[in-house]
């Protein structure tokens, strides 16, 4: 009964963000069709803007000062766009809704669906977000993956778009945008640096890879989190033995959508070959004793914090299905992913 009721409290509380967003929507509708009757009006719609948050403050409090108002019109301008219909789409030819709109008809648009599936506070973070493929890969990751603004706002930072971008061709950065993160192989699951600075350790502090472990495990879920779609926790320090010799395998996790198993192995330094080597015999162990014929050839990630691209080459075969990946303690300039994909895709993207 406690589950049904939060359930409950949770699904009126996403109405109410839902009804928010239309609302704005429709008033950034407003603003925007009075501005485009002419010049004459545009030239005091500044000064009709404030006024009007004035009368609709002192009406209905908080929620319509200037500042919104005028998010609101750049909301409107910008989604009335992406959801393919002008303003005469969207109220079915009217100049503007009949008063006895119904609630499920201002929540679908004129195409049936439903536009809109994020909360004011979530549409006000995106309207920041100057590239347009950028802000819809952001707004299906938050919608899919169920990211709270905190989320959203923490995978913004940490460039997740630019991260997952730059191990892709043309054509996965423009599923980036249009579909968000697919994982259908090994390869969609990657990407360079993970960014752990909600671990709370310092570049510059001394720690073993047993305190970098339990880091890891005390904020397992930020670290699910960062990790991506689809991955379950299984084990840490899942032990194997092997002619007597007992072996451990620092992270053990499951990725439900691939359905198979992922091992971390987590190095301070620089890669080795024998780091390599160790992760070799980790996946072949799982391969032929612990997975089933069902399930997918098992994946081994090699987390360390100086990877050496060449080594990787040499002491791995072609198919091999492990990888390896360089960890960070802080959040990435942004600027300088941007300007690492730009000169990654040669056109700006």
């Amino acid at each position: 009964m406690r589950a049904l009721i939060e359930s409950a409290r949770s699904t009126v509380a996403r109405g109410v963000d839902l009804v928010q967003v239309h609302t704005n929507f429709e008033i950034g509708r407003h603003i925007v069709e009075f501005e485009q009757q002419g010049d004459e009006r545009a030239e005091y719609g500044q000064q009709l803007l404030k006024q009007l948050a004035e009368r609709l403050s002192a009406e209905f409090g908080n929620g319509f000062s200037l500042t919104n108002l005028k998010l609101m019109r750049q909301f409107y301008v910008l989604y009335v766009a992406r959801i393919g219909q002008t303003a005469s789409d969207f109220t079915g030819g009217q100049t503007s809704r009949p008063i006895g709109q119904t609630l499920s008809d201002l929540l679908v648009a004129g195409n049936g669906k439903r536009p809109f599936t994020l909360s004011w506070s979530h549409y006000v973070f995106l309207l920041g977000i100057k590239k347009t493929d950028e802000r819809s890969f952001y707004e299906i990751e938050a919608t899919s993956q169920n990211w709270t603004l905190r989320e959203l706002r923490r995978q913004f930072q940490s460039g997740l778009y630019e991260r997952l971008a730059l191990s892709r061709d043309q054509d996965g950065i423009r599923q980036l945008a249009q579909q968000g993160q697919i994982v259908s192989q090994p390869k969609d699951l990657l990407k360079e640096p993970l960014v752990l600075e909600f671990l709370g350790l310092s570049e510059q502090a001394r720690f073993s890879e047993s305190d970098l472990e339990a880091a890891i495990i005390n904020q397992i879920e930020h670290f699910l989190l960062e990790l991506g779609k689809g991955f379950l926790f299984e084990a840490r320090q899942k032990r194997f033995t092997f002619d007597d010799d007992h072996f451990f395998v620092d992270l053990v996790f499951y990725n439900r959508l691939l359905r198979c198993y992922v091992l971390i192995d987590l190095k301070l330094g620089k890669l080795t070959h024998q780091d390599l080597g160790q992760m070799q015999m980790y996946v072949n162990y799982f391969d032929r004793h612990v997975k089933t014929d069902a399930e997918a050839a098992t994946i081994g990630i090699v987390l360390c914090k100086k990877k050496h691209e060449a080594l990787v080459e040499i002491t791995l075969p072609k198919d091999a299905n492990i990888h390896a990946r360089e960890y960070q303690l802080y959040l990435p300039s942004k600027e300088e992913l941007q300007q690492k994909l730009a000169e990654w895709s040669g056109d700006g993207v």
